[in-house]
């Protein structure tokens, strides 16, 4: 056994390694970007092959074609990632895996890197029948991800590891075993025709369903046996006041809140998420009176416990979101003082000294109990930014009722003082798609009155415009909207962390591929009235603002000016292209 400090990232990218995995795909997305940048890193030298794809749903279509060819494959994302693979993702839980899959889903409770919504991914395991497992720490990514392959291989499934942004972002002493050569990538793919696995028709889809539901059987049967659900102090079931039931980093938090407490209480840690293992839950809440179950966001386990119980006829009690949040990360303070309100314990009865300020649960009440007055900070763009230059004078050039359109990239901070530019923002590529709504809700047809006197803009960057954003131009075109399109393009995916783009000239690994040149798509997509420009010449693009909202048509203005920090950092040999 070897040691070494690892990244939660860099443990799940060990234990890929380990389990032999040839075919590494993904989207670059926080918490989960260090996965894809150190796969990117060593692909060659290890003899894999690795890629950033357009986007998530292309990413596992690619690591369904090289499992269907015999590859073992990886697919990292972060939580919205999940959202815009599952068109794919359900047909393979129906088709199964001919290679193991391992999809890496990173959630990010808290939203520290998430404008969208704080998602809880793991309901993705009721819809689509995919096992998942949860993570506490930074050795169960390594021992987790070996294990997910173990499984797929096992029961021909993909496997969902779901991590959150505390489990992904640890770092800790791992020990990993060297790798054997058995456990080599393989570089023979080969796809072997097999419609009757591969192709998900009526009636054989129905076929492929009761087979889905079978595997979870067996599945579960699995889990029930599987090490890494375990009791921890089973002998005082039955014996003390409360049992606790908790899975991933929230297992962390429920141990430091013990012993602060100095409370000794059976704990169950579940590490298999879905398929719930029914029996060990069973024995373990049989002889509590009460059960505290400890999950972040939703109450997923919570309510599958219940159940059990209930059908089981017991009449212990199943604590949990009545009293821990349903929002943000938890923490050992809320824990804490979630134990106090179910054991009735007071501060002094307590067998450690607790500090007051120990139980505040967060900064805002915190700040609310001392009546201090915090000034609110807002995220602001880096200096030297090119956005700074677009967004400043699109803001001088448009009409004072226009909307403005906002999309998932550096360019969200405009929706904050001293831009206020942002009047909606939803997921990658929805700018455009938003924007057409309101163009046809405000055409004469619906509001006579205001018809012609309020513009749109749609903001959206060159990464999220490759990922999600031709589908929604497109429909621009062929529907006849008439806002204007501005693509902010600093010749990088800059927001999670500099990972390049189709319109660099290079791909993940560094090699130099056609360029994608952004306003060839954009003609391609029919649109008439295009512009490139640099946008540091201000005058000319508050002109061209002015003069494409006056069209009868889409439009598209492209701010082209490298990323000012990938400026500062790459070679000046290697400097990319600002406008052409």
């Amino acid at each position: 056994m070897a040691k070494k400090v690892l990244l939660g990232n860099e443990a799940i990218v060990r234990g890929a390694l380990e389990a032999g995995v040839s075919f590494v795909t993904g989207y670059p997305g926080c918490p989960s970007a260090e996965i894809g940048e150190e796969f990117l890193r060593i692909a060659k030298k290890e003899g894999i092959y690795a890629e950033w794809a357009t986007n998530e749903k292309v990413a596992l279509e690619s690591a369904i074609g090289a499992s269907f060819s015999g590859l073992k494959s990886l697919i990292n994302m972060k939580s919205f990632g999940i959202n815009v693979c599952s068109d794919s993702l359900l047909p393979l839980a129906y088709t199964g895996v001919k290679a193991p899959m391992v999809i890496v889903v990173a959630d990010d409770p808290s939203c520290h890197s998430s404008a969208q919504s704080e998602q809880d991914s793991r309901g993705y395991a009721f819809l689509s029948h995919i096992p998942v497992l949860e993570p506490a720490d930074v050795q169960e990514c390594y021992e987790f991800t070996k294990l997910g392959f173990e499984i797929s291989e096992k029961f021909n499934i993909p496997v969902i590891l779901r991590t959150t942004t505390r489990v992904n972002h640890q770092r800790a002493i791992v020990e990993f075993n060297e790798i054997a050569s058995s456990q080599a990538p393989r570089n023979d793919g080969n796809f072997v025709k097999n419609p009757h696995q591969f192709c998900t028709m009526p009636p054989r889809v129905l076929e492929m369903k009761k087979e889905l539901l079978e595997k979870m059987e067996k599945i579960k049967q699995f889990a029930e046996k599987s090490k890494i659900n375990k009791i921890e102090n089973s002998l005082k079931i039955g014996n003390s006041k409360l049992g606790i039931i908790t899975s991933g980093v929230s297992y962390l938090y429920v141990k430091e809140a013990l012993g602060e407490l100095g409370l000794n209480l059976p704990i169950l840690k579940l590490g298999f998420f879905y398929p719930l293992p029914d029996k060990t839950v069973l024995k373990f809440i049989k002889g509590q009176k009460k059960v505290l179950v400890v999950e972040e966001l939703n109450g997923y386990i919570e309510n599958g416990i219940k159940i059990i119980a209930k059908d089981a006829n017991l009449k212990t009690e199943i604590l949990g979101k009545n009293v821990l949040p349903e929002i943000g990360e938890l923490n050992t303070e809320k824990i804490i003082l979630a134990l106090l309100k179910v054991l009735k314990l007071k501060i002094g009865k307590l067998e450690n000294s607790l500090k007051i300020e120990s139980l505040c649960c967060n900064s805002a009440e915190l700040s609310e109990n001392l009546k201090l007055e915090i000034p609110r900070r807002f995220p602001k763009l880096c200096e030297g930014c090119p956005h700074l230059y677009t967004l400043a004078a699109i803001k001088r050039a448009a009409p004072e009722n226009t909307v403005f359109g906002g999309d998932i990239g550096c360019y969200m901070i405009a929706g904050y003082p001293p831009h206020n530019m942002q009047d909606y923002v939803f997921s990658m590529g929805s700018s455009m798609g938003i924007s057409h709504g309101i163009v046809k809700a405000t055409s004469p047809a619906f509001a006579k009155a205001s018809a012609g006197k309020q513009k749109v803009i749609s903001l959206i960057g060159d990464a999220t415009f490759f990922h999600a954003g031709i589908q929604g131009l497109i429909n621009m075109v062929y529907n006849k909207s008439n806002s204007l399109v501005v693509i902010l393009d600093n010749r990088i995916t800059a927001m999670t962390g500099h990972q390049p783009n189709p319109g660099m000239g290079k791909n993940g690994m560094g090699e130099t591929v056609e360029e994608l040149k952004i306003e060839d798509i954009v003609r391609a997509c029919g649109v008439k009235h295009i512009k490139v420009l640099d946008p540091i010449n201000v005058k000319e693009l508050e002109e061209t603002v002015k003069d494409f909202l006056t069209k009868d048509e889409v439009s598209v203005i492209i701010s082209k000016r490298i990323c000012a920090l990938l400026e500062r950092r790459q070679p000046k040999s290697e400097s990319l292209q600002v406008v052409e």
